[in-house]
């Protein structure tokens, strides 16, 4: 079946291995796609990584694939053989024709290096046939070394007084190179390097080591490693076929390669990003691996963008609905009971000592209130949004009896639009009646004028305390208040506020854990 990841990763190196681990450690679902195919297979060690130097490539390629997988990252052995860009992410088909998605990608592919054609070789390279002094002048230091020449002399001459430093044995095999200009035959003369002229020819094997080179002129000169520069090119066909083409790399004027642009992140194009040798040919393992893991931390705050602005999207969808009729219908409709079927506590706590009168139940939901009032003489009036709790408040309030039903109004308002009457109710009960801010407050300003002389205003609500409890609230800070609030929006001429205070109560969790909420409790009666 298909399956869309958060990120998949393109290359299974160094650089693919550390942007996975940093993505999996953020709990991100990542795939990495890998050929078994590494740059540095040839190669004994891995050179220059701190804590891991001297390590075998094949086992530090396994460690990171054992880190990725123990956060729960995925490894697949084979290729991305196609991927192109699909709504806001990207579909890639796989060889063997498996197709998934992916909200990112993450291009780690490497690059090959292009060799001049010389018999024998392509099978030293990485053993001894070198190009970085860095990755293999240790293993080589005090041995005789020769650098070729294949491209601009100027190079040649700067890579052999840079591999001086590890041996006093090192030449210069100009090859098919011009002549030298004075100024460099000074620099090779002045450290002692010898030049040898003339085309080389192949390379003298003994026992499985090279042990030096044949000019065509037929002298052998003796070595025990070759130095050649190849040409750097980026592994770029997945990533072509997405708009992204590579770009020339010069060193000193001179072309050396190729490899995919990219911001300091990584960031290639949008959704896209790249890390290791296919974004820069003079990075080594450590390197790559930093890069990796730059461009995977810079994926995941990009995603966690992204999330950001769906939220925002959808919770403002959400104030915009969930207080309409529509949204409450939806809501009661997808289940037989949202609510206990038990009274308020806040009701019990403050109605209980009041002579019954007329009441008006706010949002009044599946009738479990009005019919507590009712049962004891109140005459009640149920208003409500949602006709479904209406219908079944009345079933409820039957099944209660015909005298406590023919106790009840049921009235279908929105009281935003249809505000109750003035100075008509003993006792106005608005039990967590949610709403934005501002329409909250002329809301509660219409339920207060609905308050008979005499009579009671109860407002209760959840505390916005209550958003930092594993209690089950939707987290909308703007819709919770507190009693205070709530009273001082209240005329202090007209109205005597017995309690404006957080009262906690013990709840169960979903988990099962015993935890304390707070109610909002507002009682005023009007004067």
């Amino acid at each position: 079946m298909e399956k869309t990841y958060d990120v998949v990763v393109v290359g299974g190196g160094a650089a693919g291995l550390a942007g996975a681990l940093a993505l999996a450690r953020a709990r991100r679902s990542v795939l990495v796609v890998d050929a078994g195919e590494p740059r540095n297979a040839p190669a004994d060690r891995v050179h220059n990584y701190l804590g891991r130097e001297n390590t075998p490539p094949a086992e530090l390629v396994a460690d990171g694939r054992a880190e990725v997988t123990r956060y729960g990252g995925e490894i697949r052995t084979g290729r991305v053989e196609t991927a192109a860009r699909d709504g806001d992410g990207f579909r890639l088909t796989l060889d063997g024709g498996t197709e998934l998605r992916a909200r990112r990608l993450l291009v780690t592919t490497g690059l090959v290096d292009e060799l001049p054609e010389l018999p024998g070789l392509v099978q030293r390279w990485g053993r001894d046939v070198l190009h970085c002094p860095y990755c293999h002048g240790w293993e080589v230091r005090d041995r005789r070394i020769g650098v070729l020449v294949t491209g601009p002399t100027a190079m040649a001459v700067h890579q052999v007084n840079l591999w001086r430093q590890w041996s006093p044995q090192v030449m210069l095999l100009t090859h098919e190179a011009p002549t030298l200009e004075p100024p460099d035959a000074e620099q090779l003369a002045a450290r002692a390097i010898p030049v040898v002229p003339g085309p080389v020819a192949g390379l003298e094997i003994a026992d499985d080591q090279l042990t030096g080179v044949r000019l065509a002129s037929g002298e052998v000169v003796a070595l025990d490693a070759l130095v050649v520069a190849p040409r750097f090119t980026a592994r770029a066909g997945l990533l072509e076929s997405l708009g992204v083409k590579p770009v020339d790399v010069e060193m000193g004027g001179h072309v050396v390669g190729s490899q995919i642009p990219a911001d300091p992140s990584g960031l290639a194009v949008p959704g896209v990003w790249v890390a290791g040798n296919v974004a820069d040919v003079r990075a080594q393992v450590i390197s790559a691996a930093a890069s990796g893991l730059m461009a995977g931390a810079q994926i995941n705050i990009d995603l966690v963008a992204e999330e950001t602005r769906n939220a925002v999207e959808s919770y403002r969808h959400q104030v915009r609905t969930m207080f309409e009729q529509e949204g409450w219908e939806e809501r009661y409709q997808a289940r037989p009971a949202i609510w206990s079927g038990r009274p308020n506590p806040q009701l019990v706590a403050e109605a209980a000592g009041l002579a019954p009168g007329r009441a008006l139940d706010v949002g009044s939901g599946e009738g479990a209130d009005a019919i507590w009032l009712a049962e004891r003489g109140w005459q009640v009036t149920g208003v409500d949004i949602s006709t479904t709790a209406l219908g079944r408040a009345a079933a409820h309030a039957e099944a209660a009896g015909a005298e406590v039903a023919g106790r009840i109004e049921w009235r279908h308002a929105d009281l935003r639009e249809q505000p109750p009457a003035e100075g008509r109710y003993d006792l106005v009960s608005a039990q967590f009646m949610h709403l934005p801010g501002e329409t909250r407050r002329e809301v509660f300003g219409r339920l207060a004028a609905a308050v008979a002389p005499g009579g009671t205003l109860l407002i209760v609500g959840h505390h916005p305390s209550d958003l930092r409890t594993s209690a089950h609230r939707m987290h909308f800070p703007d819709m919770m208040y507190t009693a205070e609030e709530v009273a001082s929006g209240l005329d202090p001429t007209a109205w005597t506020v017995l309690a404006a205070e957080t009262r906690p109560r013990p709840v169960v969790d979903q988990e099962g854990r015993e935890i304390t909420i707070s109610d909002a409790v507002l009682v005023a009666r009007r004067r």
